[in-house]
């Protein structure tokens, strides 16, 4: 919501610049998403890596016995 606000202002102040900012955007998105898909693959790699360092940390902590 807050984008279409600030793109409607952009509208009435200088509408030139908002109708080449509509053009550009789906361009700027294609540009963008290699980046994106790169950035979740490095996010899942870490998460892989900490929860394999923390599995034996998790394995060896002390919880009470269910069944004694």
């Amino acid at each position: 919501m807050l984008k279409l606000l600030l793109f409607c202002i952009l509208l009435v102040l200088c509408w030139p610049l908002a109708l080449l900012a509509l053009i550009l955007y789906p361009f700027v998105w294609l540009v963008m998403l290699p980046f994106r898909l790169v950035g979740v693959a490095v996010t899942s790699v870490f998460a892989l890596i900490t929860a394999i360092f923390m599995f034996p940390i998790r394995v060896l902590e002390d919880h009470p016995r269910r069944y004694a």
